[in-house]
């Protein structure tokens, strides 16, 4: 698996996973539940993460639609 967004904003990750989805990506959401551990103040990011193989394409799709991507 590798990175390819990092966000706090919950709108931008479901956004890029819907993209992602839509081009038969497989998207892994991480630290999904760090909220209980932050106190649901929104500051630890949430990750995206896909296949190795894949993480070019991924790539491609989030800047295609203005996202900023991890490297």
């Amino acid at each position: 698996m590798q990175e390819i967004l990092r966000s706090t904003d919950p709108t931008i990750i479901a956004f890029a996973s819907a993209l992602l989805s839509g081009e038969d990506i497989e998207v892994f959401e991480m630290d999904v539940h760090m909220s209980v551990l932050e106190g649901s103040i929104g500051v630890l990011p949430r990750r995206l993460m896909v296949r190795r193989d894949q993480a070019f394409e991924a790539r491609a799709v989030l800047r295609d639609n203005d996202l900023h991507v991890t490297e």
